[in-house]
């Protein structure tokens, strides 16, 4: 049997890894998701979801067996690995929401003030210039980028340990953003400085999601999950502007990839607090929660005991 590389066993070894965090943590969400009062639906776009990864795993594992489908085989089980990781992290800051906490949003706002930060003087200078705002909104939306691009990039450059590594921390990340916006819960920007997220010229996406479903929660009065329509509620930190950082470290690995991904996700965190309606502190606490979370994803490389054979079962890349 062929030897793997180090770099090839120490990717496998990080995807069990991922694996066995991603169900300890669908498990304690399927746990609280009860007690805090909520239960969870699937419609047909959501059960086309859960197939198309248990598909993308099936496929995935019968090419990563044969060496020349390892790239496209990790690129498939990762995709789904972060598909599955979005769903269960979003129904956890939902849970973190229900701990109904006191708002914080004027401590929020005064901590941008002490920075010399005035978030209405930002609004109102991009909302007077109709020309770049689809410039923006193609910056906010971007975060549904990396969930696919991340995969295909390292995945097809055979930068395999990178790319689970990516996975885990966003993992990480989820927990850390779930656990302070428990702690530090918080409406926005839009309410705080009594302005319109919506009017004929311009909409803050983002925002609206969370003006709708986060009073429903704190009030008990949201109860159904539906997995296809879950949108992000949470405030600080901001996680748009960590997935932004974490896509960023990604796709850094890549030389070629650098110059693209930092406009763009330079970009992502300045259009953030607009279409966000985050605080400027949110996203400086989002890009501390990614580079901490990038931080202890470096950590784990101890070679799993419970995978003896791992460094003799691989097949090597480019073979």
């Amino acid at each position: 049997m062929l030897v793997a590389p180090d770099c090839q066993t120490e990717a496998y070894e990080l995807y069990v890894r991922n694996w066995i965090a991603l169900a300890a943590l669908a498990l304690f969400v399927g746990i609280s998701l009860p007690i805090a009062g909520f239960s969870w639906g699937l419609d047909r776009e959501a059960w086309i979801g859960l197939l198309s990864c248990g598909t993308f795993i099936a496929l995935g594992h019968l090419l990563m067996s044969r060496p020349y489908g390892l790239r496209l085989g990790y690129v498939l089980v990762s995709i789904a690995q972060l598909g599955c990781l979005s769903i269960v992290g979003a129904l956890l800051t939902y849970v973190a929401a229900s701990a109904n906490l006191p708002l914080q949003d004027a401590a929020l706002d005064r901590w941008d003030r002490i920075l010399g930060l005035d978030w209405a003087s930002y609004y109102r200078f991009m909302t007077a210039r109709p020309e770049i705002l689809p410039y923006a909104y193609t910056a906010y939306a971007a975060i549904a980028l990396p969930p696919f691009g991340v995969p295909i990039v390292l995945g097809l450059t055979k930068n395999y340990a990178r790319l689970q590594r990516y996975t885990l921390a966003t993992l990480l990340t989820l927990l850390i953003v779930a656990f302070i916006s428990a702690l530090i819960p918080a409406i926005g920007t839009y309410l705080q400085h009594d302005l319109s997220p919506e009017f004929s010229t311009y909409s803050a996406t983002g925002y609206l999601i969370q003006l709708e479903r986060l009073p429903a929660i704190r009030n008990g009065d949201l109860h159904i999950l539906n997995l296809s329509h879950i949108g992000g509620i949470v405030t600080f930190p901001s996680f748009h502007a960590a997935a932004a950082v974490l896509a960023l470290w990604a796709w850094w690995g890549v030389w070629w990839m650098r110059p693209g991904a930092l406009m763009l996700c330079t970009a992502t965190m300045v259009a953030t607090p607009l279409l966000g309606g985050h605080y400027f502190v949110d996203v400086f606490a989002g890009i501390a929660a990614a580079g901490l979370a990038i931080a202890l994803s470096s950590i784990v490389k101890r070679p799993l005991s419970v995978l003896p054979k791992a460094r003799t079962s691989l097949p090597v890349a480019g073979t």
